[in-house]
């Protein structure tokens, strides 16, 4: 098994890499040989997707200069990490009511017509198949099932979209209200992963 880590907070040490990291021990629990690729978007920021980027990526290879092949590379590395991967484990904060931008630069990045989906005759179609994927969220207050609460909408479209439906969402909520709700969050975290490794 190869598990992929992607820890968005913008601190290495947040508190959804720490809701990953208890996933990812547990994976290792029932799976004690498995391979695991931890890519911090904090420690290594990856570029947003700007005119620069987007000239590179639709100009024919061959036609790119040394930059643009460069900053297509940067890409290619993200999409091999993903395609070799049998679970991807995301850390995902709550960064005023979204997901925070190193995450959305990375699904910029893997998210490539052609790759990771296409577009067929009956629309379009995910070509990142066959995955298992734990989102790891860590939120200061509750949003669960609430109006307020756009990061799992959102993340369940986009990763679907590119082929990944088994998708369970980690909460830890009201880490921000003080201690007692700090711990139930983590609590209600743990709750979760039970039942995903039902």
């Amino acid at each position: 098994m190869k598990v992929l880590q992607v820890n968005a907070s913008a601190r290495r040490d947040g508190n959804s890499t720490r809701v990953a990291n208890t996933i990812i021990e547990r994976l290792r629990a029932e799976n004690p040989e498995a391979e695991l690729i931890t890519r911090d978007l904090a420690a290594s920021p990856h570029p947003a997707l700007d005119e620069g980027g987007l000239t590179a990526l639709t100009s024919p290879a061959a036609a790119r200069s040394p930059e643009q092949a460069a900053r297509v590379a940067l890409d290619d590395e993200l999409i091999a990490e993903l395609q070799a991967a049998d679970v991807l484990v995301l850390g995902v904060p709550m960064y005023n009511f979204g997901v925070p931008a190193q995450l959305k630069n990375w699904i910029d990045a893997i998210a490539r017509a052609g790759v990771t989906f296409r577009y067929i005759e009956k629309g379009p179609q995910g070509l990142v198949l066959g995955k298992t994927v734990y989102v790891a969220l860590a939120r200061g207050g509750r949003h669960r099932d609430m109006e307020s609460d756009s990061q799992v909408p959102y993340l369940k479209t986009v990763l679907a979209f590119l082929g990944m439906t088994d998708v369970h969402f980690i909460y830890a909520e009201g880490l921000n209200m003080g201690p007692e709700a700090a711990q139930q969050g983590y609590a209600q975290a743990d709750a979760d992963l039970e039942v995903a490794f039902a």
